[in-house]
């Protein structure tokens, strides 16, 4: 499956709450994770309770000076002893692009300028492949996927085309993206407290999406990577995508 240029939306909206049918196959296989502070045994087994059998890198830089089993040699070595593939989208999909064009003037990763590159879309269509025949988690550092790029950047682009992924988390079954959209509204106050009262019925599709797109473009603007005062584009390499920093 592949997105044609053609047929991709003229701005960075919200994603569509309605499956396209040929997307629920690749829906099902595709989850998204937090290594956080986990031991590299429990996750493992979260990745077991998932029956993820491919793990996508999307860290710009793979490694993690507090947490070294996630390192990339260390984490590569320990997914094929659990019989799990690695796959590096760092470099297409990583949430620290190494192009100066996406930052806006305050020195802040533009999540809808990603999107629109040719590189972010390339790596799009390397995980559409790798998910025909594997069923993948996306992986960055952050535990709660509304802290992270993997899902304010990556799943909002694929969730426009009706690609809605699940979110595995340190608790319970694995979140799904419906549920993880009424969290980020209700935590933004989109929708003035409507969502969850009697008037919640009367909210449509049409203004669910809007509110969502304001609530997306928000949160990815208080989550983004930011380069500190003073630094250039050089210093990218030094800021490592921690867990919990």
């Amino acid at each position: 499956m592949q997105f044609s240029s053609s047929s991709k939306p003229d701005r960075c909206d919200a994603p569509s709450n309605e499956p396209k049918p040929d997307c629920q196959r690749l829906s099902e296989r595709l989850f998204t994770i937090g290594h956080s502070n986990h031991s590299i045994e429990r996750f493992l087994e979260l990745l077991r309770q998932a029956e993820v059998t491919a793990v996508a890198d999307v860290r710009s830089s793979p490694f993690s000076q507090r947490y070294p089993q996630f390192n990339q040699t260390e984490l590569q070595r320990e997914l094929k002893r659990g019989g799990v593939q690695y796959i590096f989208l760092g470099d297409e999909l990583g949430g620290r692009p190494r192009d100066p064009a996406v930052y806006d003037g305050e020195g802040r990763v533009d999540y809808c300028l990603v999107r629109r590159t040719k590189l972010f879309q390339t790596g799009i269509e390397r995980l559409l492949i790798d998910l025909e025949s594997n069923t993948v988690a996306l992986m960055c550092a952050g535990e709660d996927p509304l802290d992270c790029h993997r899902t304010l950047m990556i799943c909002a682009e694929l969730a426009e085309h009706g690609i809605r992924p699940r979110h595995v988390r340190d608790f319970g079954l694995p979140e799904t993206t419906t549920a993880l959209e009424d969290r980020l509204l209700e935590d933004s106050g989109e929708g003035g407290g409507m969502l969850g009262g009697l008037f919640a019925g009367q909210i449509s599709p049409q203004e669910r999406a809007e509110m969502l797109v304001r609530a997306y473009q928000a949160q990815a603007r208080r989550k983004a990577f930011r380069l500190p005062p003073g630094q250039g584009f050089g210093a990218i390499d030094r800021f490592q995508e921690y867990a919990s920093e």
